[in-house]
């Protein structure tokens, strides 16, 4: 049987898309990939990530942000970045992990917009996470 394949999501606050994708690949992936993700300037999971994922059936209410620093001495077989920021950032890690990057729009902060207005961004970012996913697993 085949290993799991290890895979780091980064994203700048490890807020809202890299949880999501994180949560999206371990669903969507079915037990092939072991899956973390981080931010480079963490802050705190948004309420709409759980809520858009939660409606799909994905539960990521017990996430927490956490710093890629948490990682660093870590080896991964894949460091996906979700969004521009920690792509530049992004610390080198020890090993041959495949590095792939792929921006999702960043979702509004909380002063933004109304709550219902910026859960629609959340599910629109929430569906380009999952189609692009599940390009990556068939890949891989």
């Amino acid at each position: 049987m085949n290993e799991k394949k290890r895979v780091l999501i980064l994203c700048t606050g490890n807020s809202a898309r890299s949880q999501m994708a994180e949560g999206l690949l371990r669903e969507l992936g079915k037990g092939k990939f072991e899956v973390e993700s981080a931010g480079v300037a963490p802050s705190s999971v948004r309420p709409e990530a759980v809520e858009a994922l939660g409606e799909i059936g994905i539960d990521i209410s017990g996430h927490r942000s956490k710093s890629v620093n948490e990682f660093a001495q870590q080896q991964f077989d894949y460091i996906i970045t979700v969004c521009d920021n920690a792509k530049e950032t992004c610390p080198v890690f020890p090993g041959k992990a495949t590095c792939i990057h792929q921006s999702f729009e960043d979702p509004p902060p909380e002063s933004a917009l109304d709550y219902e207005s910026r859960l629609k961004i959340f599910r629109q970012v929430r569906d380009e996470i999952r189609e692009w996913l599940n390009l990556f697993i068939s890949r891989d």
